[in-house]
Protein backbone atom coordinates (compact mmCIF):
# COMPACT_ATOMS: atom_id res chain seq x y z
CA UNK A 1 0.00 0.00 0.00
CA UNK A 2 2.70 2.51 0.87
CA UNK A 3 4.06 1.86 -2.77
CA UNK A 4 1.16 2.74 -4.54
CA UNK A 5 0.78 5.91 -2.02
CA UNK A 6 4.31 7.19 -3.22
CA UNK A 7 3.27 7.18 -7.01
CA UNK A 8 0.36 8.75 -6.67
CA UNK A 9 1.48 11.09 -4.56
CA UNK A 10 4.54 11.67 -7.26
CA UNK A 11 1.64 12.34 -9.85
CA UNK A 12 0.57 14.99 -7.88
CA UNK A 13 4.13 16.50 -8.01
CA UNK A 14 4.32 16.19 -11.69
CA UNK A 15 1.02 17.58 -12.12
CA UNK A 16 2.34 20.73 -9.91
CA UNK A 17 5.69 20.95 -11.75
CA UNK A 18 3.85 21.25 -14.94
CA UNK A 19 1.30 23.56 -13.47
CA UNK A 20 3.92 25.75 -11.54
CA UNK A 21 5.90 26.09 -15.23
CA UNK A 22 2.53 27.13 -16.86
CA UNK A 23 2.05 30.06 -14.29
CA UNK A 24 6.06 31.35 -15.10
CA UNK A 25 6.19 33.95 -18.17
CA UNK A 26 8.79 34.97 -19.62
CA UNK A 27 10.11 38.74 -19.08
CA UNK A 28 12.51 40.79 -19.60
CA UNK A 29 14.27 43.25 -16.03
CA UNK A 30 16.72 45.63 -16.54
CA UNK A 31 17.00 45.30 -12.16
CA UNK A 32 15.93 42.39 -10.29
CA UNK A 33 12.77 42.18 -9.69
CA UNK A 34 11.39 44.50 -11.95
CA UNK A 35 9.37 43.50 -15.17
CA UNK A 36 9.68 45.52 -17.86
CA UNK A 37 6.69 46.29 -19.60
CA UNK A 38 8.01 47.74 -23.47
CA UNK A 39 8.28 45.16 -26.01
CA UNK A 40 11.84 45.95 -27.47
CA UNK A 41 12.83 45.75 -31.39
CA UNK A 42 15.08 42.38 -31.49
CA UNK A 43 17.27 41.67 -34.71
CA UNK A 44 18.82 38.47 -34.79
CA UNK A 45 22.26 37.25 -36.64
CA UNK A 46 23.53 34.27 -37.01
CA UNK A 47 26.40 32.30 -38.63
CA UNK A 48 26.34 30.11 -42.14
CA UNK A 49 27.70 27.15 -40.05
CA UNK A 50 25.10 27.75 -36.99
CA UNK A 51 28.30 27.92 -35.00
CA UNK A 52 27.58 31.55 -33.20
CA UNK A 53 25.27 34.96 -33.28
CA UNK A 54 23.63 37.83 -32.13
CA UNK A 55 20.98 39.36 -30.87
CA UNK A 56 20.24 42.99 -31.04
CA UNK A 57 17.36 44.35 -28.63
CA UNK A 58 16.33 48.23 -28.54
CA UNK A 59 13.41 49.07 -26.11
CA UNK A 60 12.41 52.67 -27.04
CA UNK A 61 11.59 54.43 -24.05
CA UNK A 62 11.63 51.70 -21.48
CA UNK A 63 9.69 51.79 -18.35
CA UNK A 64 12.92 51.10 -16.26
CA UNK A 65 14.07 54.63 -17.83
CA UNK A 66 10.79 56.67 -16.82
CA UNK A 67 11.20 56.08 -13.27
CA UNK A 68 13.17 59.12 -12.16
CA UNK A 69 16.47 56.85 -11.61
CA UNK A 70 14.63 54.84 -8.51
CA UNK A 71 16.25 51.93 -9.80
CA UNK A 72 19.51 51.52 -11.73
CA UNK A 73 19.93 49.02 -14.85
CA UNK A 74 22.29 46.59 -13.40
CA UNK A 75 22.36 44.66 -17.17
CA UNK A 76 19.32 42.76 -19.22
CA UNK A 77 17.83 39.35 -17.52
CA UNK A 78 15.94 37.23 -19.55
CA UNK A 79 13.80 34.88 -17.48
CA UNK A 80 11.57 31.65 -17.91
CA UNK A 81 10.74 28.75 -16.63
CA UNK A 82 14.02 27.07 -17.62
CA UNK A 83 15.90 29.89 -15.45
CA UNK A 84 17.89 32.99 -17.00
CA UNK A 85 20.08 34.45 -19.60
CA UNK A 86 22.27 37.68 -18.27
CA UNK A 87 23.74 40.22 -20.44
CA UNK A 88 25.66 42.73 -18.65
CA UNK A 89 26.07 45.05 -21.96
CA UNK A 90 23.33 47.45 -21.68
CA UNK A 91 23.87 50.75 -23.50
CA UNK A 92 21.72 53.96 -22.70
CA UNK A 93 20.63 56.51 -25.43
CA UNK A 94 19.95 59.61 -24.96
CA UNK A 95 18.74 62.90 -26.81
CA UNK A 96 18.50 66.09 -25.20
CA UNK A 97 19.71 64.85 -21.83
CA UNK A 98 16.68 62.76 -21.23
CA UNK A 99 17.23 59.22 -21.62
CA UNK A 100 15.46 57.73 -24.88
CA UNK A 101 16.08 54.39 -25.18
CA UNK A 102 18.31 51.05 -24.21
CA UNK A 103 19.89 48.76 -26.29
CA UNK A 104 21.77 45.54 -25.25
CA UNK A 105 23.66 42.69 -27.41
CA UNK A 106 24.14 39.32 -26.91
CA UNK A 107 26.99 37.58 -28.45
CA UNK A 108 25.83 33.51 -28.54
CA UNK A 109 29.56 31.30 -29.00
CA UNK A 110 27.41 28.20 -29.94
CA UNK A 111 24.66 26.34 -31.47
CA UNK A 112 23.33 25.12 -27.29
CA UNK A 113 23.03 29.08 -26.51
CA UNK A 114 21.52 29.56 -29.62
CA UNK A 115 19.05 27.19 -29.21
CA UNK A 116 18.30 28.02 -25.44
CA UNK A 117 17.94 31.66 -26.86
CA UNK A 118 15.13 30.53 -29.24
CA UNK A 119 13.44 29.03 -26.79
CA UNK A 120 13.30 31.72 -24.84
CA UNK A 121 11.89 34.05 -27.11
CA UNK A 122 9.65 31.91 -28.69
CA UNK A 123 8.33 31.41 -24.48
CA UNK A 124 8.37 35.53 -24.66
CA UNK A 125 6.52 35.76 -27.98
CA UNK A 126 4.11 33.65 -27.09
CA UNK A 127 3.23 35.53 -23.81
CA UNK A 128 3.32 38.91 -25.39
CA UNK A 129 1.74 38.70 -28.81
CA UNK A 130 4.80 38.96 -30.94
CA UNK A 131 5.51 37.12 -34.18
CA UNK A 132 8.90 36.88 -36.41
CA UNK A 133 9.28 38.75 -39.53
CA UNK A 134 12.61 37.78 -41.76
CA UNK A 135 14.13 40.73 -43.67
Amino acid sequence: MPARKLLYDERILQNDHKNLSLLIMAKIQFARGIDETVVPDVRLTRAKKGESGTATFVFTNPQILAQDGKDEVTGMYLIDEEGEIVIREVQGKFVNGKPESLEAVYVMKSNDEWERFMRFMNRYAEDNGLGLSKS
